[in-house]
C-alpha cells in the first residue's frame, strides 16, 4: 500500500535584471526608404547604448520587418520599417539612463514592454523545494498517523515548477516622468508530488 500526497513551497525574492524590449520605426513612401531611415535609426540606437555603458552581447535583435500600409486597400499610403531590440540591464540603478538614452534616439524610437528576472534563480529555487518537499512529508505523516500505520520511504516524486520574468508595459507617463520602475518581487513557486510507501 501507497500513499501520494502534494507539497507547495514558494519563495519570494527581489529581482536584480531588467529586460527591456526597445527598438525604432520609420515610415516613409517608399519601401527602400523605410527601411534605410529604419537601420540609420537602430545604428544611432546601438551607438548609443553602447556609449550608455550596455555591453554589445547584452542587446540582441528580436524584429525586423518591412511592409506597406494602405490607405484603402489595394492604395499603399506608405511603408513601415521596424527594428526591435532586447536590452538586458544589469544595475537596477542605471534603468531610468538607459530608457533616457533609448527615448533620445529620436521620433523612431519605441519601448515596448520590460521583464524583470533573477539572475540566479537557483537558490530560491532550492528553498522553494525543501519547503515544498517539507509539506509533502509532513502531510504524508499525518495520513499515516490517521491511517494508523507508519510511513515507509520515498517511492516516487514529480515536480512542477512556477515563476519567471512578468512582462510590464512602459507607458508614456512612466518615460516622460522620470520615475524609477518598480520591480517588485518575483515569486518562484514549486509543487511536488510524492509517493510513500505504507510500512
Amino acid at each position: 500500500m501507497d500513499i501520494t500526497v502534494v507539497g507547495e513551497g514558494a519563495v519570494s525574492a527581489a529581482p536584480d535584471v531588467l529586460r527591456l524590449y526597445a527598438g525604432v520605426e520609420a515610415r516613409r513612401p517608399s519601401a527602400a526608404e523605410a527601411f534605410t531611415a529604419a537601420r540609420a535609426a537602430a545604428a544611432r540606437l546601438a551607438g548609443a547604448l553602447r556609449e550608455e555603458g550596455v555591453a554589445d552581447e547584452d542587446v540582441r535583435t528580436v524584429e525586423l520587418s518591412l511592409g506597406p500600409e494602405y490607405e484603402a486597400y489595394p492604395k499603399v499610403s506608405a511603408y513601415r520599417a521596424a527594428q526591435g531590440v532586447e536590452v538586458v540591464v544589469r544595475d537596477l540603478a542605471r534603468a531610468d539612463r538607459v530608457i533616457d538614452t533609448i527615448a533620445g534616439v529620436g521620433e523612431e524610437a519605441r519601448l515596448n514592454g520590460v521583464a524583470f528576472e533573477l539572475s540566479d534563480p537557483a537558490a530560491a529555487l532550492r528553498e522553494a523545494r525543501e519547503r515544498a518537499f517539507r509539506d509533502a512529508a509532513a502531510k504524508a505523516a499525518q495520513y499515516a498517523g490517521l491511517a494508523g500505520r507508519p510511513l515507509g520511504r520515498v517511492v516516487s516524486v514529480t515536480e512542477d515548477v512556477r515563476g519567471g520574468p512578468q512582462p510590464l508595459a512602459v507607458t508614456a507617463t512612466m518615460a516622460e516622468s522620470k520615475a524609477s520602475l518598480a520591480p517588485g518581487r518575483q515569486t518562484v513557486a514549486v509543487t511536488v508530488q510524492v509517493g510513500y510507501d505504507f510500512a
